[in-house]
């Protein structure tokens, strides 16, 4: 059985335009299809984890704008509860303009709007909503006071909270002493730990840093190879299904939603990331970002 669990992130409107190549510094170049998604961190791993079967709140801020009333439903049709969205008329709506290249790679920018005023007050206000909740996710699309505060109130409160470290940024101690989980990729490691990730030796390197600092567990994940865990019960590499990827704009965000679902239904490790693993090859399948998360019957084809 699963229990609640709290998203606590970014949203925003993506803006995806196709390539074949992009562009060098000055260039102008031809594109191809244009799409609108809902995007952003936060709100990518709230979707998929709904999708995954998860039972999920999500804690953004967006514009009281035309975006942010269609984030909202959206939301609500993904069966997320929206309860703790919050919309501010001083700020507008996040937007990340994305440009996805002939090998599915892409390209992306950020202006965070709403999301720079997402604030421990309204993180608290959700919490006291949902207080049996026992499961809580957050990014570094979020102000790190925030991240600051969910680390506290979880570790004081015996909650699990999985950190993504994405995008890359240095982070105080307090946030890594009794961090339930983090998953970086291979990027943010090199960057939180100075190790760089090669094969499983440095991996496992740069997860004892993280375990000095007072992490409890770690998975880094490795894009098509799959990810590595080392986990109070499984350390080791767990691969990916081989798969041809048209857009792999979201597989993180769609690993760490369908995991945080896994591990919420109490199961263990390997089993968590090879489902986690799974949902993210078939995100990479599909163009968008929420668009691509898969639902809970294709994982568990």
């Amino acid at each position: 059985m699963n229990s609640k669990i709290i998203v606590v992130g970014s949203s925003n409107t993506d803006l995806v335009l196709k390539t074949a190549r992009f562009p060098k510094p000055g260039e102008t170049i031809l594109g191809g299809d244009f799409f609108t998604f809902q995007g952003g961190k936060g709100a990518n791993q709230a979707v998929a984890a709904a999708r995954a079967g998860g039972d999920v709140t999500f804690v953004c801020k967006l514009g009281d704008d035309t975006f942010g009333n269609a984030a909202v439903n959206h939301y609500r049709d993904e069966n997320i509860d929206v309860t703790s969205i919050v919309q501010d008329s001083k700020a507008p709506t996040g937007v990340a303009v994305i440009t996805v290249n002939g090998e599915g790679e892409n390209s992306i920018i950020v202006a965070s709007g709403a999301n720079a005023l997402l604030n421990v007050e309204d993180v608290t206000n959700a919490i006291e909503k949902a207080s049996e909740t026992n499961w809580f996710i957050t990014q570094l699309e979020t102000p790190i006071d925030v991240v600051v505060h969910l680390a506290k109130y979880t570790k004081e409160n015996n909650k699990n909270l999985v950190l993504n470290p994405a995008p890359a940024a240095s982070l105080p101690d307090e946030v890594y002493d009794g961090l339930f989980l983090i998953t970086p990729n291979e990027t943010e490691t090199e960057l939180l730990t100075g190790i760089k990730v090669v094969d499983e030796g440095t991996a496992k390197q740069a997860c004892e840093i993280f375990k000095t600092k007072g992490v409890k567990n770690t998975i880094i994940t490795l894009g098509s190879k799959g990810a590595y865990l080392f986990t109070e019960s499984f350390t080791g590499i767990i691969e990916s299904k081989k798969v041809k990827a048209i857009d792999t704009t979201a597989a993180g965000d769609v690993f760490n939603g369908a995991l945080i679902v896994a591990l919420s239904e109490d199961k263990k490790w390997k089993e968590a990331a090879e489902f986690a693993c799974k949902a993210a090859a078939i995100s990479v399948t599909k163009m968008g970002a929420q668009t691509s998360a898969p639902s809970r019957s294709e994982i568990d084809l």
